[in-house]
């Protein structure tokens, strides 16, 4: 399974940039996304931007990741770092 990265644009152009994710920069592919202004929010698969991602989405997904990673810690009461999800029950998908 592979897992997109939210990062953030520090500078570029229309074929890479300098993108910042807790602390640690990488040199990002940017052929899907277009340039994109310093600030901007990517979703970064394999240093590939492959969706422009808002605030909001970006922080989603880092609080998600650190929910990953706490269970594989150990940790069990995980509901914390997946606000959105809620008390709601699960949904079955569509038939």
């Amino acid at each position: 399974m592979c897992l997109g990265i939210p990062m953030q644009v520090v500078h570029g152009d229309e074929w890479s940039a300098l993108c910042l994710a807790d602390g640690s920069q990488r040199r990002v592919h940017m052929a899907l996304v277009g340039a994109q202004d310093a600030g901007t929010w990517l979703l970064v698969q394999q240093d590939t931007a492959r969706e422009v991602l808002s605030a909001a989405q970006a922080r989603e997904i880092k609080q998600a990741l650190a929910g990953v990673a706490a269970a594989l810690r150990g940790e069990t009461d995980l509901a914390r770092y997946f606000g959105d999800l809620g008390s709601a029950p699960p949904r079955a998908p569509g038939h």
